[in-house]
């Protein structure tokens, strides 16, 4: 199979390290800016942590045209670039090509979609964690299942394959029936550390050693809780606080990805986070006071980075 891994942040340049390493799929990384995919092309893709320290040597290129039509294109931009990714890489779908996104928040299925047909769309969350220490070369952080399937509940043999393949390169991969209530699930659990990391500085595990954090942290959570009840989302945990506060257990040395890209000094999710549950809770009716506040602050945080030391 051929698969172009769409975006070479710490989660594409993982997912294509691995596949590259450990399969024997044509594997491709693309990268809109030019400069950055010769250096990822002449350099290669470095990855350690929990995996070990591995050198990878893969085909990257900024020009779509040059990889052609895929079996599977992995979406892995920040969501506010999935418009942008889509307009870019119509060079690598054909007729047959099925578009995956392993991307934080919500609406990005809906973008693709629009773009490629849901017939094509295989959506789908990520729990394995990855740091970008520079171009090309990122720190495996942290495992986690990775869960894919059709946004209308059929199974096919383009779900098995990429599962499979994703399997293969270390990311254990499950198929699920119903995935829209799976990419609440980790909204959800984004909702409630991501801002909060970002704001505060700090790791994952230590939101919950403040109690005012970890106040926080649990109406952020009852907020986005409230819009899934009204939608009648079926989580894949009973208690949403519970869950979130493990996985800040589970995750404590792990440095959120908004928290890395405030740190970076770069734009965040905070739109397709926090900032999708107030879109959500207007829609519905449903007051979300603290994920505005949350949003509102993480914006400013952004808005000010030139005047930060």
């Amino acid at each position: 199979m051929k698969i172009a891994v769409v975006g070479p942040g710490a989660l594409g340049c993982l997912i294509a390290g691995f596949l590259k390493l450990k399969t024997k799929e044509d594997v491709w990384l693309y990268d809109n800016l030019p400069e950055r995919a010769g250096h990822i092309r002449n350099n290669g893709i470095k990855i350690e942590g929990l995996s070990g320290s591995h050198h990878v040597k893969l085909s990257a290129t900024a020009e779509p045209k040059e990889i052609g039509p895929c079996d599977f294109v992995i979406i892995c931009v920040k969501s506010y670039s999935t418009e942008d990714a889509c307009k870019d890489i119509k060079d690598l779908v054909g007729e047959h090509t099925f578009i995956a996104t392993l991307q934080n928040g919500i609406g990005n299925v809906q973008i693709l979609n629009d773009y490629f047909g849901p017939e094509k769309v295989i959506a789908g969350i990520t729990n394995h964690g990855s740091t970008l220490l520079g171009e090309g070369h990122v720190r495996h952080a942290g495992r986690g299942e990775t869960i894919i399937g059709k946004s209308d509940g059929k199974l096919s043999g383009s779900l098995r394959d990429i599962q499979n393949a994703l399997s293969k390169c270390g990311f254990e991969t499950k198929v699920s029936k119903d995935i829209d209530s799976v990419i609440w699930g980790k909204l959800i659990i984004n909702v409630g550390i991501n801002a909060l990391t970002a704001i505060t500085r700090l790791n994952n595990g230590r939101l919950t050693e403040y109690e005012e954090a970890r106040s926080l942290l649990r109406a952020a959570v009852q907020e986005a809780a409230k819009i899934v009840k009204r939608k009648r989302i079926k989580l894949a945990y009973d208690d949403p606080i519970q869950k979130v506060e493990s996985v800040c257990k589970s995750t404590a040395a792990n440095v959120s990805s908004m928290l890395q890209d405030v740190l970076s000094k770069k734009r965040t999710e905070i739109d397709f986070i926090n900032g999708a549950i107030v879109r959500q809770g207007k829609a519905l009716g449903i007051a979300t006071p603290v994920n505005e506040i949350l949003t509102n602050l993480v914006k400013t945080i952004e808005l000010s980075y030139d005047k930060q030391k």
